[in-house]
């Protein structure tokens, strides 16, 4: 009889067993959560590659058109709607009816002419800081 109150009396689980579980699973989540995180800037960095890319090449066709890269004052909205100087325009050049925003849903910053050449341009996705000229920026001279 002494074994079935023992068996009984034991249900839960004590204090210090529940807080082992516990610390045990914080250092898990601490070293597992910035791994995850990591892999997470480097995905959103290889789509602001992957939309730069794209949007260069949409730029180069737009100036074999136009003979020319849309002007900053233009900007991007000249791929959507021709601009009133822009002869063989021959858009919308994005399928879709907006300008698409980097993985951050920031604004790509487009300047033209580039620092190149007075024949250029440069676009930039501000990065995981959004903040303009700082070192996360990407740029299609990086490309």
């Amino acid at each position: 009889m002494k074994t079935h109150l023992k068996s009984q009396s034991r249900r839960g689980f004590t204090l210090i067993e529940l807080m082992v579980v516990v610390l045990i699973i914080a250092v898990l989540a601490a070293l597992v959560v910035p791994k995850v995180q990591d892999y997470q800037l480097q995905a959103k960095n290889g789509a602001a590659k992957s939309q730069i890319g794209r949007l260069a090449s949409i730029l180069q066709k737009f100036r074999l058109d136009c003979d020319r890269y849309p002007t900053t004052e233009e900007g991007l909205g000249s791929l959507l709607q021709q601009p009133s100087d822009a002869t063989g325009w021959k858009g919308p050049y994005l399928e879709s009816a907006t300008i698409p925003r980097d993985p951050w849903e920031q604004d790509f910053v487009y300047v033209s002419p580039g620092p190149i050449s007075e024949d250029s341009f440069m676009l930039t996705c501000n990065g995981n800081d959004k903040q303009n000229g700082t070192d996360d920026d990407i740029t299609n001279l990086d490309l």
